[in-house]
Formats: structure tokens, C-alpha cells, sequence
């Protein structure tokens, strides 16, 4: 059997979020490997499967531990699994990398998902439909004074900007740095929608102002969209005008 390799986009993690090529995807796998909230949220539909738990900040061990077993028992077929999409900060690079370095001469496929920018634009009505930029707030990867840059450039460029990872227990003012980066070029009264965990049965969703967003609640498992100099709110929902003209 030829080693195969989903790397898989599960969406929020609920089975009607998930599209179809990711249940083919997961059905079809003999093992299944992720952060172990993720396969918390798989548990109830696959406990049929062999499923292994990883931890944060294990991305790269958890890559080898995937093409490892893909590569056992004359091969198998494993699913590398994602919240979200699989390549919007999700495993779809760092596998393909590690993949490269390991000399992996089996099958990758890598399937999409829906991730927290739809999701939770989703939720708040729509933020995103004209031009957007997505920027994480964690610097764990990439250094602060270029997220700073990012945040300035996406202001300046009149962006609608969607902040992914926009606090942790370490990174308690990154929202407040955010928010004094984009007032030097967008009006306070920009509106601005949090939602938290996006699509999931508590799922909360708030839309405040820009001026008003370093007092709301923001963890972890919030999404941050702000609207462009063109956003409104009506009918309790973030609009951002695409340019259609109305008679």
C-alpha cells in the first residue's frame, strides 16, 4: 500500500462545519493525529479510528509522527488534522517541509476547511466582502516589530484586518498595541466585531468600536474583524460596501 498523507482542514471542529472531502478524508484513514483540542472535537464521529493526541508547540515532532506512520506496516494512510484550513496557519506547510527534509516519496493531499476568518465573519454579517488582510498577533513564529509593520501597511493600504491570535496568557497588550497602530490611520468609530469560537455551541459575538475594542473580552479562541473606512453597522450586522451602485 502506498503511504498516504491528508492534511486535513476540520473547520471549527463540528461535523456540519466540516465539508465532505474532509469526512472522505477521515474515513478513510486508519490513524488520525492533532493538537489534542482538536481531536477532543473529533472524538463523538471517529473513536472507530486510531486517534493520537499531540500538544501545542510540537508542530514539527508531530509532522515526523505522522510520516512515521504512514510509513509503518508496508503503509498506511494517516490524517494530519487542522482547525480551520490546513494551509491558513494551519500544518499544511510545516508538513510538506518536513516532508521535503525526510525524503517522503509517498502521497500528501492536502484538503481545505473553513477557517476562523469565515467563520467568524460568518457570525458578523459581512466584514470581509471587499479587500482584507489576516494577521496573527502571536510572535512566537514571526518577530514583533514585523507584525507591527504588517498591522501599519494594512491600515495604511484601507484593509479591512482580521487578527487571529490576539491574546495569551503571555501576550496580554497585543489588541491595545494593534489598536494604537491602526487609530493613526482609521477613525475610532471603525466598527469592529469579536467573535469566539466561531461556529461552535458557545459561540459569543460582539461588535464594538475601535476606540472601544481594548475594553472588551479577547482570549484565544476570539477573532477580531475590523471593518475599512467604508464598514457599517445595521441590522445588527458589519457591512462593508463592495462598490455595487443602487438606484
Amino acid at each position: 500500500m502506498i503511504p498516504k498523507i491528508y492534511v486535513v482542514g476540520m473547520g471549527p471542529g463540528n461535523r456540519e462545519n466540516m465539508t465532505l472531502r474532509c469526512i472522505d478524508a477521515l474515513e478513510d484513514s486508519d490513524v488520525i493525529i492533532g493538537y489534542s483540542k482538536y481531536i477532543e472535537l473529533l472524538q463523538d464521529y471517529y473513536n472507530h479510528k486510531t486517534l493520537i493526541s499531540s500538544p501545542m508547540k510540537k508542530e514539527v515532532d508531530r509532522c515526523i509522527e505522522t510520516i512515521n506512520i504512514a510509513l509503518s506496516d508496508e503503509g498506511k494512510t494517516v490524517s494530519l488534522v487542522s482547525s480551520g484550513d490546513s494551509g491558513i496557519y494551519g500544518m499544511a506547510g510545516v508538513l510538506l517541509e518536513t516532508a521535503d527534509r525526510m525524503g517522503f516519496d509517498g502521497e500528501i493531499e492536502i484538503i481545505p476547511g473553513v477557517t476562523a476568518l469565515s467563520a467568524a465573519a460568518s457570525a458578523l454579517g459581512a466584514p470581509v466582502v471587499h479587500d482584507f488582510a489576516v494577521i496573527s498577533l502571536s510572535d512566537l513564529l514571526t518577530p514583533l516589530g514585523l507584525i507591527e509593520k504588517r498591522l501599519r501597511l494594512a491600515a495604511e493600504g484601507d484593509f479591512v484586518i482580521c487578527l487571529y491570535n490576539p491574546k495569551s496568557k503571555k501576550r496580554t497588550d497585543y489588541v491595545d498595541m494593534a489598536v494604537d497602530v491602526i487609530l493613526k490611520h482609521r477613525s475610532g468609530k471603525t466598527p469592529v466585531g469579536i467573535v469566539r469560537n466561531a461556529c461552535r455551541e458557545d459561540e459569543s459575538c460582539t461588535i464594538c468600536t475601535l476606540d472601544t475594542l481594548k475594553e472588551q473580552h479577547v482570549d484565544m479562541f476570539s477573532t477580531i474583524i475590523i471593518g475599512n473606512s467604508q464598514s457599517y453597522e445595521s441590522l445588527g450586522k458589519i457591512i462593508t460596501p463592495r462598490g455595487y451602485k443602487f438606484d
